[in-house]
């Protein structure tokens, strides 16, 4: 992923983030890895369509590519729950991990919130992956859609991106010349996106246990 990003610069962001729309992929590392290389700090800048670049454009770049890389990730996940229907996913949801158990939380969450659901979601970790195709399913209108998911999206994309280009400058000041600092940043990320999976993971599961026990 990181590789991608250094060498593809904005169109990585733009497809990375599309996935993560409708499919986890880690958004949290591609922006602030991303805010990271716009600031110029790291041993690659950020690909602005062919040219690498560094500085507060580079940065308004990373943000837009990702929230319109999410935006358009966002609508097509929105058709498909739309035009296939619940029956659809609980046959085929396997393969973008929706199964009947998380459509049932996801219908919940959205009789609980209506229209809110979609920002919400937006900017709550892991869940955010899991809106799109719910949100075809049950109808969400198309134009709060599109707006509710832009501003999330935005502002998540802006959030984390910014994370990015503080680390970055900051790590520029404190290790200039140290030629690892890259990987430092790559593998300190990997850690802690890891262990927020691991624990949200094991938290499920032992609500899911304590459900099946009673």
């Amino acid at each position: 992923m990181t590789s991608l990003l250094a060498h593809h610069g904005l169109w990585a962001v733009f497809v990375l983030m599309a996935i993560d729309a409708v499919f986890p992929a880690a958004s949290e590392l591609v922006m602030v890895y991303g805010g990271a290389l716009a600031s110029g700090a790291l041993v690659h800048e950020i690909d602005v369509f062919g040219s690498p670049t560094s500085g507060f454009w580079a940065f308004v770049a990373v943000v837009l590519a990702g929230t319109l890389g999410y935006l358009v990730g966002a609508i097509g996940g929105w058709a498909i729950g739309l035009y296939g229907g619940r029956p659809f996913l609980e046959q085929h949801g396997k393969f973008v991990h929706l199964n009947k158990e998380k459509l049932d939380r996801a219908e919940q969450w959205f009789e609980r919130w209506e229209d809110k659901a979609v920002l919400f979601g937006r900017v709550t970790p892991v869940v955010r992956s899991f809106v799109s195709i719910p949100a075809g399913v049950f109808e969400t209108p198309f134009g709060r859609y599109v707006v509710l998911t832009a501003i999330g999206s935005l502002a998540w994309c802006l959030l984390f991106a910014g994370i990015g280009w503080g680390l970055g400058t900051s790590w520029d000041s404190f290790h200039h010349g140290f030629e690892y600092v890259e990987y430092v940043l790559i593998a300190a990320l990997v850690l802690v996106v890891g262990y927020l999976l691991v624990r949200r993971r094991r938290s499920i599961t032992m609500a899911t246990s304590g459900r099946s026990g009673k």
